[in-house]
């Protein structure tokens, strides 16, 4: 058996209050729900969790409160088998809190309060980058500072980085610095252009001033249902999405984005990754909730089995 790939996980930690409703309430509108439920969450946090599901040693660095949705949320990654030794308490803010609506259609709509995840620091990074790995994974959900900061040490040491750009937010693609994969949703993938991304040729056009701004090496655009566009040397494609009843896409960006990552890793073959990361996302949209919802690599490779019977490699 192959030794399993270290991964080193730097984002956000939060808890989710998932609320689900028939539709949105419009401006101005009291409406009833169906149910809620707290969950765990957090962009890197359910990154780490898809990837440890996914076969591999991970390790993550992020910050939550001294409360008890910090202390649940850190017994939860433990009983995931991930490491939390970079996981730091912070003392004077509450752990970060998202609020999913989830709509009868599967479309939702997400309000995060960031809370001790905007107190990870430089250092702690610095701390966890002493130890080796196959590659770092980051999102924005922490201070610029330490996604800049990850990135610099990593490509020091020679380790891949790949980062998840959500959420849509302003940010210097400057501070990437020729990072081997970046990976926004269409509405971040514009927020970071100003251009739109509705279709294969708009992401096309959107991705290449991507790769300009930020001298990444590859660029996967999530497109939701449609699938994912890459961009690479030489190539250009929308690889298609599976099609799956969607309950709920809170978490399916993330398990894409912890697929992509090791598949990619194992075989060297981006387009391979990316169809291993459009299943991966597929079954986490099938569930409400975002860590509840990802798959384990048991699961993904029998979804492909049943949905690519004739495709190898």
């Amino acid at each position: 058996m192959s030794r399993m790939l270290r991964l080193l996980v730097v984002g956000s930690m939060n808890m989710d209050l998932v609320l689900q409703t028939d539709r949105i309430p419009a401006p101005g509108e009291n409406r009833m729900g169906e149910a809620y439920s707290y969950l765990p969450g957090g962009k890197g946090a359910n990154q780490a969790v898809a990837a440890a599901r996914l076969g591999a040693e991970v390790f993550l660095v992020a910050r939550v409160g001294r409360d008890a949705n910090g202390r649940k949320l850190c017994r939860g990654l433990k009983a995931e088998g991930i490491t939390t030794k970079f996981v730091s308490v912070d003392p004077a803010s509450p752990s970060g809190l998202a609020v999913v609506l989830v709509e009868d259609s599967g479309q939702n709509r997400i309000l995060v309060y960031p809370g001790a995840n905007m107190k990870l620091t430089v250092d702690e990074v610095g701390t966890a980058l002493r130890d080796e790995y196959e590659a770092v994974l980051l999102q924005l959900e922490v201070p610029d500072a330490v996604v800049a900061a990850s990135v610099r040490t990593a490509r020091q040491k020679r380790v891949p980085v790949i980062l998840d750009a959500g959420p849509a937010r302003p940010f210097d693609l400057k501070l990437l610095d020729g990072i081997d994969i970046l990976s926004p949703n269409q509405s971040e993938a514009e927020a970071l252009t100003g251009l739109p991304c509705e279709n294969a040729a708009e992401a096309e056009k959107a991705a290449r001033r991507l790769r300009t701004l930020s001298a990444a090496r590859h660029i996967v655009i999530k497109m939701g249902a449609a699938g994912a566009f890459l961009l690479t040397d030489g190539a250009s494609e929308l690889v298609p999405a599976f099609q799956v009843q969607a309950v709920d896409p809170t978490a399916a960006g993330d398990s894409f984005t912890a697929g992509l990552a090791l598949e990619w890793l194992r075989t060297g073959d981006l387009r391979r990754a990316v169809r291993y990361g459009n299943a991966a996302g597929a079954l986490s949209a099938m569930t409400i909730g975002a860590q509840p919802s990802l798959p384990s690599a048991a699961e993904v490779e029998d979804f492909l089995a049943r949905n690519c019977p004739n495709i190898t490699g």
